[in-house]
């Protein structure tokens, strides 16, 4: 449906308002600007306001569970330098939940859903989750190939059997859902979301991805070479991202390689071996091909195969739309 006005398709009366609303935009304060912009809070001023809410939720949390005296002396049990299922479930289901409580203020402050941040909740667990899985496990899986096919990595046998092997791989399922949801949600969800509205969708990808490579730094036992790896999985799930329109596939993706690595193949995961997994698994050789005690992701081929996932994305999901 068009509008016509002599030649510019626009009445005097609104080209009036226009004009005004034009003029009142130029005479607002530096301040002013500063913080709004034509799509209101600047994105940099949201992202901060985020990042408060989330810190301060966690943090009640925390301070909540510290002063229940059964849980905390349970949550200080736990092992430092290896990895529980219900420790896991714990510590990333609550982070989740603090990711998910700011989320949700931002979106009455930002008057956007869920939808905005790329997290539709009417797909969620769907379709494109369900596609990730398998995706994500078939990527490590090649990777622990490659590494087997040069002799770094060897199964003396099963380490679970059974009904126990079911519970801990139930659990670990779990866990690494939780790990997925919070990583992809809060990397290549509100935050890109709000970074891409601010400079565009690959800067953002990018900036986001070196943070969380450089995140990973944290974690015991990890090495440069493996916060490498982690960064450029971000970038493979920003390209997934790109490609599905949400971060259900990325999260997917990302829970199954975790699951496959950490409980599957039994192997570290960033530093960490886990209580409870299935296999009795070895390294053998030099530590570019293994990784050594980082994980597969230190190997030299997990490169490689961040690449061919990549063009794999890139032929299963052409390209049909662009987000901003």
């Amino acid at each position: 449906m068009t509008v016509e006005s002599g030649t510019t398709g626009i009445s005097p009366n609104l080209s009036a308002v226009a004009s005004g609303t034009v003029a009142a935009n130029t005479q607002r304060s530096p301040m002013h600007n500063a913080f709004r912009g034509p799509n209101g809070i600047r994105a940099g001023w949201r992202l901060l306001i985020f990042l408060v809410f989330f810190v301060a939720i966690a943090q009640a949390f925390g301070f909540v569970f510290h002063h229940i005296p059964a849980v905390n002396t349970w949550h200080h049990s736990l092992p430092k330098n290896e990895m529980t299922a219900g420790g896991m479930i714990f510590d990333e289901g609550f982070t989740f939940l603090a990711l998910f409580f700011a989320a949700s203020l931002m979106t009455l402050i930002e008057r956007r859903t869920f939808a905005d941040y790329y997290l539709p909740p009417n797909q969620a667990f769907g379709k494109r989750f369900w596609q990730g899985v398998p995706y994500g496990f078939a990527m490590l899986s090649l990777l622990m190939a490659l590494i087997g096919l040069f002799r770094g990595f060897s199964i003396e046998g099963f380490a679970l059997a059974g009904n126990s092997a079911l519970k801990f791989g139930l659990l670990y399922a779990v866990a690494f859902v939780l790990v997925g949801l919070f990583e992809e949600f809060s990397f290549r969800g509100y935050m890109q979301s709000t970074l891409g509205s601010g400079i565009g969708f690959w800067p953002a990808a990018i900036v986001l991805s070196l943070l969380f490579g450089a995140i990973h730094l944290q974690n015991l036992n990890e090495a440069p070479v493996g916060a490498v790896m982690a960064g450029s999985f971000g970038v493979l799930a920003a390209f997934a991202l790109k490609r599905t329109g949400n971060i259900w596939f990325p999260i997917g993706m990302h829970a199954a390689w975790d699951w496959g690595e950490t409980y599957f193949y039994s192997t570290p995961d960033s530093g960490f071996l886990a209580q409870g997994h299935l296999m009795n698994s070895s390294f053998h050789g030099a530590q570019w091909l293994t990784g050594g005690s980082v994980g597969p992701e230190g190997s030299a081929f997990a490169f490689l195969v961040l690449v061919l996932g990549g063009v794999g994305i890139h032929f299963l999901f052409p390209a049909k739309r662009q987000l901003s």
